[in-house]
């Protein structure tokens, strides 16, 4: 059996479910609407703070101009963004699985529903911000995009909600981290600004539905939880560096992508991303064997 948080932790699912549905029809952004796509990038300001840029702490790092380490942010930005958007679209096939298997009068499955609307804006907003950033949608290596097709028939129950919050929660504290940060780009801030608060009804949902997907869990549907979630999450963590961004400013893709997954300053980054998801997720009872390996080399585990 699963040693993990309590059931009695987490609210009546209706009740929960209910709750986040008022919140999404209160408050909620229409970003075609709220955000000023016309206005001017202003020079100068970071697309991510250099401290988490991957490079950063290396002689590679030493020896780029700051133009160089500006537009390395900036690529590496777009990157994240648009690995976000496309793991997005997984969930959202993820949610409508769940969606077409259950009671559609219950305020569960509208809520599930309902962040697939929210997704579906994000997705959008994502992939207008890459464009305007004049980067490519860099995306997860080719191998990962043709595996996680597989994703929405063999993810279920706490590893497919566990496998949500890790892709959420990691860009969620780093967005967080960015939102009011005046040395960032107006538009990046803004975009953060809104994905943050949007998201948090999503983890609110996400946590609570893994909580109760762990209780009573045998011993061999939790290894395989545990399996899917790490290599997931592994899979996540490998794909938020693109070596094309490398090549975008002039460095050699193969060197600055190895260099930057032996960077300490980048695993700390990861480290520190997802931090508060991982202790979640241990006390919740997924982290373990047979998956360990897996998450040791995502960098979010020491």
């Amino acid at each position: 059996m699963a040693r993990g948080l309590s059931e009695a932790k987490v609210g009546d699912r209706e009740k929960t479910a209910a709750r986040l549905l008022m919140s999404s029809a209160r408050k909620f952004y229409d970003p075609e609407v709220d955000i000023d796509w016309e206005a001017p990038l202003v020079e100068g300001k970071c697309y991510m703070l250099p401290e988490r840029v991957s490079l950063y702490g290396t002689p590679l790092w030493d020896r780029m101009s700051e133009e160089q380490r500006l537009e390395l942010g900036k690529h590496e930005a777009a990157t994240v963004a648009s690995v976000g958007l496309w793991f997005e679209i997984l969930l959202m096939r993820m949610l409508v699985k769940a969606a077409y298997d259950g009671d559609p009068t219950t305020r569960h499955i509208q809520y599930a529903l309902t962040e697939v609307a929210e997704e579906c804006r994000h997705v959008v907003m994502f992939a207008r911000m890459v464009e305007r950033m004049d980067c490519p949608a860099y995306g997860p290596p080719p191998y990962v995009h043709r595996l996680a097709k597989l994703l929405p028939t063999i993810a279920y129950g706490p590893a497919m909600f566990g496998s949500i919050l890790v892709a959420e929660e990691i860009l969620d504290r780093l967005q967080r981290e960015m939102a009011n940060d005046e040395s960032v780009q107006p538009l990046m801030r803004m975009v953060n600004r809104i994905h943050i608060l949007e998201e948090a009804r999503h983890v609110t949902f996400a946590r609570e539905e893994v909580v109760r997907g762990m209780a009573g869990m045998g011993r061999a549907e939790l290894r395989y939880q545990r399996l899917l979630i790490a290599t997931v999450s592994f899979f996540i963590c490998r794909s938020l560096l693109h070596p094309r961004a490398y090549a975008a400013v002039g460095l050699d893709p193969k060197q600055a992508w190895h260099a930057a997954h032996a960077n300490p300053h980048y695993r700390e980054t990861l480290r520190f991303a997802g931090e508060r998801i991982m202790s979640f997720l241990d006390e919740a009872g997924l982290v373990g064997a047979p998956g360990m390996a897996l998450w040791r080399k995502s960098h979010l585990l020491g």
